[in-house]
């Protein structure tokens, strides 16, 4: 993607809504576009690598990505990412439900075009 001065830089939310579930030592974490037109840029910035880097501290060893682009929406599995699963783990999260929320917050470079369909804060 070239770049221009007036792109703008937000967080994953504004473009789109997750949701999370797991099945044993696997997360799964779906990223649904909140507007059709937004979907390129999630296909384009939302990647299995920079899906990696925001959950290297969870040490994953395979993030697999699927493209939904009919529900404009990308589905991540990552294996073994927690820890042992909620049978083994002694996290307060076990299931991971909480993993879509920090995805959530990863950087995504929006063009002006399509700014007007970002969400904002409320209040």
């Amino acid at each position: 993607m070239t770049t221009t001065s007036t792109d703008l830089t937000v967080a994953l939310w504004q473009l789109a809504h997750g949701r999370t579930g797991d099945k044993g030592n696997r997360s799964n974490i779906s990223v649904i576009a909140w507007d059709p037109a937004l979907y390129p840029l999630l296909v384009e910035q939302v990647t299995p690598a920079s899906v990696a880097r925001r959950f290297a501290h969870r040490h994953p060893t395979r993030i697999q990505r699927f493209e939904l682009p009919q529900l404009h929406a990308l589905n991540f599995v990552l294996d073994d990412a927690l820890d042992g699963g909620v049978n083994d783990s002694l996290n307060l999260d076990s299931h991971g439900k909480a993993l879509s929320f920090w995805l959530m917050d990863l950087p995504i470079l929006v063009p002006v075009a399509l700014q007007s369909l970002l969400k904002r804060p409320a209040g």
